[in-house]
């Protein structure tokens, strides 16, 4: 089985870019972020077209979260509870035998901006729902774009930005939480020294100069974790296809046995 978690950023924009990807990798589990739509605007009909079935949790230009899976998808929350005045950030599903959740965690601006303290509150949230809702013994994937580097090996220049946005304590806690309830970040499980990125600025050259950022997870319960064969971030799908503009962020892919 091959899982799949991808910012792409903007949905409407990058459909065809998506649509190739989903081709040539044939994913069958997939969490996306930041669809930049409403679901009233959601392509279903075109990822029905490609094999899949779907779920959206959309918002008008901003944020939304959606599932495609090979098989029928059962939606089990959409929105994380007590933090709907953050936009559509979370949505969760029944997939066959596995709880599917993926989310796109607020970005926080800085640490001296009002939405700092609220991103460390929506992780505290995120922690307290699968504390009720889901049991660490069942077999679940939770991921998504968490905007946070849960170590120095997850950032090119842990020196300069230590203390800051993504790169805070406060902000590696709540990842270490999430992990403490059950999770384990599987390409770290697999890869506990290379440093890969999975985002980089569009501006000055970030990707080709190496400068960026491991802020997008697979993270799984130990009843999935044992059957993983490989992790991988997905550059190729960093990189423009003819005159199909790539998202900011790489594809991550996990392959179960």
């Amino acid at each position: 089985m091959r899982i799949a978690t991808w910012n792409i950023n903007g949905l409407r924009a990058r459909l065809e870019y998506v649509m190739l990807w989903l081709r040539e990798r044939k994913p069958d589990i997939v969490g996306f972020q930041e669809l930049k739509l409403e679901d009233k605007n959601f392509p279903a009909d075109a990822f029905e077209a490609a094999g899949y079935h779907s779920a959206a949790f959309g918002q008008k230009s901003w944020n939304g979260v959606a599932i495609l899976s090979r098989t029928p998808i059962e939606v089990t929350q959409r929105g994380l509870p007590g933090q709907e005045a953050f936009g559509s950030r979370l949505i969760s599903a029944r997939i066959e035998n596995i709880d599917f959740t993926t989310v796109y965690v607020p970005n926080g601006k800085t640490i001296e901006h009002d939405d700092f303290p609220r991103k460390l509150a929506w992780y505290d949230s995120l922690l307290e729902y699968f504390e009720s809702e889901h049991r660490s013994l069942d077999a679940h994937i939770l991921c998504g774009d968490f905007n946070v580097c849960p170590a120095a090996l997850d950032t090119w220049n842990e020196r300069e930005f230590q203390g800051s946005i993504f790169h805070t304590t406060e902000e590696r806690e709540r990842v270490q939480k999430l992990l403490r309830w059950g999770f384990t970040d599987v390409f770290r499980k697999l890869y506990p020294d290379e440093q890969v990125f999975s985002w980089w600025d569009y501006r000055g050259g970030a990707f080709h100069k190496k400068q960026g950022l491991r802020i997008d997870f697979l993270l799984a319960t130990e009843a999935l974790a044992g059957r993983i064969k490989d992790v991988q971030v997905d550059r190729d799908y960093r990189k423009k296809k003819e005159e199909l503009k790539a998202s900011d962020h790489a594809p991550v892919i996990l392959d179960l046995e």
